[in-house]
């Protein structure tokens, strides 16, 4: 029974090592942009050839108010997504999925005005899961 345990041991910490580290990995910094002060528009390009099922956005350093975002697919496809929400300074959005398949992301496009001038500019972090 020693010797089993010797063999399988290792074996069973290395596997939850991999599997932990998978779920720390699902989500995917894909873009980011500091915006300014006020209501604005603005655009995160999306690099790389990765496609994703869904995106979340987190707001980092002040908070904003975001209204409205488009997400630009690479074959031109748009989808609105009517966020309408009151992000505070570390706040994170609801899983934003994508319809059908998984998808390249050219760009997204997102209106908002900024709260906390005080605090400093805003920065949107958008996240995509594979």
């Amino acid at each position: 029974m020693t010797a089993l345990r010797k063999s399988v041991l290792p074996g069973l910490f290395i596997l939850l090592f991999l599997s932990s580290f998978t779920i720390v990995r699902e989500w995917t910094l894909i873009g980011s942009r500091v915006v300014n002060y006020g209501l604005d528009r603005d655009v995160i390009m999306v690099r790389g050839r990765d496609a994703f099922r869904a995106i979340k956005i987190k707001v980092v350093d002040a908070g904003l108010h975001m209204y409205d975002m488009d997400v630009v697919f690479e074959n031109g496809e748009r989808m609105n997504v009517p966020v309408q929400f009151n992000f505070h300074e570390g706040e994170e959005s609801r899983v934003i999925d994508f319809p059908g398949k998984i998808r390249r992301i050219r760009k997204i496009e997102f209106t908002y005005d900024t709260k906390g001038v005080r605090k400093g500019k805003a920065k949107v972090l958008v996240f995509g899961k594979r």
